[in-house]
């Protein structure tokens, strides 16, 4: 009964969502079913057939929830995972580069972190560096770092086409994601009261026992709570990446493939499975933030 009661505001708010998306694709969808009527000579239309019509364009300026669920099954249920058409190969596509960068970004804003903590000429020499780095649009960079990253690593460091395209795609999902760990984990490793430090003084601790008795576990809340932060805008680099450089593979490949034959339906289908790739890795490290806490002997609320 409880489980119901939780999950009926959802399931209700939901509800309202889908109505008013049903709504909305009637009034953006009708100004070009009446040009279509109006060029079959078609009056009087009923209106439950206008609005069923309005419903079920073959490219509607916006798709219905029920058009997007069917192209979602239709590029995944219908389609070999291992073929270009399906949507489960682009997402893996874009799982690795997310996942790459992700881990880049995540022991980078950990490592800075770490350093600001320490030392106070460096908080006040990179923390500002830090903060303006993020005013940069991500649109203006995405370009420059994948075709400078990928000639680099094709070039120079000899690297084949689809690992160094995955390593330029990492580095913009690193750029986005390292600046919400490394805020939250110097705010995390700053939370032990001064009373709890002073503690630690007293039981002449080391500077590496306090970090990791003391700073280290206070610290991971904020941790696990920047990494959900940091492994959605993670995602959010890497279809960035895919869009300047004309990449045939990803979810942002599949959407700039809709865009040019305007295929809306395909848009939006790639637009939710990007949200459910972002729900899923969110989910992830929720549970291995439950797995820490567990093994940290924190006890659930």
């Amino acid at each position: 009964m409880g489980r119901m009661q939780q999950a009926f505001p959802i399931l209700a708010v939901l509800l309202m969502l889908v109505l008013a998306w049903y709504g909305a694709a009637i009034a953006m969808n009708a100004a070009w079913q009446n040009d279509v009527n109006r060029r079959a000579a078609i009056e009087n239309v009923p209106a439950t057939e206008f609005v069923l019509a309005t419903w079920n364009q073959e490219k509607p300026v916006l798709p219905t929830p029920h058009q997007v669920v069917g192209e979602l099954w239709n590029s995944t249920a219908l389609v070999a995972p291992n073929k270009p058409r399906s949507l489960l190969f682009h997402a893996w596509v874009t799982f690795s580069a997310t996942a790459l960068g992700f881990v880049m970004g995540s022991l980078l804003g950990i490592a800075l972190a770490i350093a600001i903590v320490h030392s106070e000429a460096t908080s006040r020499s990179l923390m500002p560096w830090i903060v303006a780095s993020q005013t940069i649009p991500i649109l203006a960079l995405a370009p420059l770092i994948v075709v400078i990253g990928f000639n680099i690593f094709t070039g120079s460091l000899g690297l084949p086409t689809d690992p160094a395209r995955l390593l330029s795609k990492a580095i913009i999902s690193a750029y986005l994601s390292f600046f919400p760990v490394t805020v939250g984990m110097v705010k995390g490793l700053r939370s032990p009261e001064t009373i709890q430090l002073d503690l630690m003084r007293t039981y002449h601790a080391s500077r590496a026992q306090t970090f990791w008795k003391l700073r280290w576990p206070a610290a991971m809340p904020f941790l696990f709570a920047s990494l959900k932060v940091g492994v959605a805008a993670s995602l959010v680099g890497a279809i960035v990446g895919e869009l300047p450089t004309g990449a045939v593979a990803g979810l942002g490949a599949r959407l700039l493939a809709g865009s040019y034959y305007s295929q809306t339906v395909q848009i939006w289908a790639a637009l939710v499975a990007a949200s459910i790739l972002a729900a899923l890795l969110i989910l992830l490290v929720g549970w291995v933030e439950a797995l820490v806490a567990r093994r940290m002997g924190v006890r659930a609320p």
